[in-house]
């Protein structure tokens, strides 16, 4: 007789039965442990007496269940799902089975069946593990950067983003600055103060925010890439795009370690608004540099100086644009309409396009060929309308102007449409006496008789 494969309760009344038979317990006794009557315990009884302790093994053991759905079934709504809703999870295709083709299929009994099949993954099976990136070698050679919204002030002022440059061979904090929000002028100015003290780093690495990299790529309009890319691309700096937050893991741990020691210290020191904020940045750089910065695998130093005028770096970081001319002169910009003064040399744009240039000052200025040329402008209504798209990251420091901007004056009353004159009851009740049949009845008595 070969292995007989049991369960635990199984073994387990053979062991109470054998004592029942050796006169070592009582049948009462065997029925309580076992937790079965007294009569069941006469039939288990006299089952492994005749037959011994393999009779006590369930009799459908190895047997297909009596309640199992058709293989046929199975088969078909595999196919179904291959066909159909290879990308479906458990949940939704069963969903989709039972209301398209009337096959009702529980969805963890569905979910097995995927497993096995291949078709579905588990979420554990679906994880995936991000290896770790070897630093850079040299200092300079690429620079994480990142921003942090967060209240950095805790409750003695409004929450603020902080800008943080990371240099990825050494970990060393190149640049923090609080702004308003993470925009392109924020990053702008940023940069500006970085490459005065650093010079020109060989790339920066960042997220895919809106700043740094265009969402549609394949957009008719535009150029393929952002102010900020542009501004980059013509000072010589790359600009790379991290597909997860993990790829630029060095900036993502110095933001919270920055949430965790620049908050005390900045709580400590007893600020409560961006300026103080910033004003005790280089401090907090140079202890944290020294206590955290790693020395580079190669002394090599990859920033390489400027060499630019002041008057070409500002007309590089700013937001620079091409805007079509009409017969009329003008161009529309930021919901305005910007109305250029007739002269030699605006007589002939008309058809073509002009460069615009918004500083971060707020000048503006409209150029053709580098000649700066007057304009007016026709509407000035810089109001924040309840349509304008705000982007996430820019939400906080805009709900904080319209705040702002509600303090400072009561909401205009406007008229809800236009005023109609109230009905005001006579008391007179119509009977009748203006009607069609009333009218007609009142002409035939007033004609002369024929």
């Amino acid at each position: 007789m070969g292995l007989v494969v049991m369960s635990e309760r199984e073994l387990n009344r053979i062991e109470v039965l054998s004592d029942v038979v050796q006169g070592r317990m009582s049948a009462v006794a065997a029925a309580s442990v076992l937790g079965l009557s007294r009569r069941q315990v006469h039939r288990l009884l006299k089952t492994f007496q005749a037959d011994g302790p393999a009779a006590i093994r369930h009799k459908a053991r190895g047997r297909p269940s009596n309640n199992r759905i058709d293989p046929a079934v199975r088969e078909f709504a595999l196919t179904l799902i291959r066909e159909r809703y290879a990308d479906f999870g458990p949940t939704f295709a069963a969903e989709k089975l039972a209301e398209d083709h009337g096959l009702k299929v529980s969805r963890e009994t569905l979910r097995k069946w995927m497993q096995d099949a291949g078709i579905w993954l588990s979420r554990k099976q679906r994880r995936t593990f991000h290896q770790p990136r070897r630093r850079r070698d040299c200092y300079g050679e690429l620079v994480q950067i990142d921003g942090s919204d967060h209240a950095w002030f805790e409750e003695r002022g409004p929450a603020c983003t902080l800008l943080a440059f990371v240099d990825d061979a050494t970990s060393t904090l190149m640049h923090l600055e609080f702004v308003a929000s993470e925009s392109t002028f924020s990053y702008f100015g940023a940069l500006e103060r970085y490459l005065a003290a650093h010079g020109r780093p060989v790339a920066f690495y960042s997220d895919k925010h809106s700043v740094f990299r265009v969402a549609k790529q394949g957009a008719k309009s535009g150029h393929g890439m952002t102010q900020f890319g542009r501004a980059l691309n013509d000072l010589n700096i790359e600009i790379l795009c991290a597909n997860s937050s993990q790829a630029k893991g060095r900036v993502e741990r110095a933001n919270r370690t920055l949430q965790d020691r620049l908050v005390k210290e900045l709580r400590l020191a007893g600020v409560c608004d961006m300026a103080a904020g910033n004003a005790i940045l280089p401090r907090f750089l140079a202890r944290h540099n020294a206590k955290f910065a790693k020395a580079p695998l190669r002394a090599d130093n990859l920033h390489r100086p400027l060499n630019m005028e002041p008057e070409r770096l500002r007309e590089i970081l700013c937001f620079r644009d091409e805007r079509y001319v009409t017969r009329q002169l003008a161009f529309s910009y930021e919901r305005q309409r910007i109305i250029l003064a007739e002269n030699d040399i605006t007589r002939a744009l008309p058809g073509k396009y002009v460069d615009t240039y918004e500083f971060p000052d707020g000048r503006f200025e409209v150029r053709w060929k580098g000649v700066s040329l007057p304009y007016s402008v026709f509407d000035k209504d810089q109001r924040v309308s309840h349509a304008a798209i705000t982007e996430n990251k820019h939400l906080s420091a805009v709900l904080e102007y319209i705040k702002a901007e509600q303090d400072k004056a009561p909401p205009k009353k406007r008229r809800a449409g236009k005023q109609r004159t109230r009905y005001e009851p006579t008391g007179r009740r119509n009977d009748g006496w203006n009607s069609l049949a009333a009218r007609q009845a009142k002409a035939r008595a007033a004609a002369p008789p024929e």
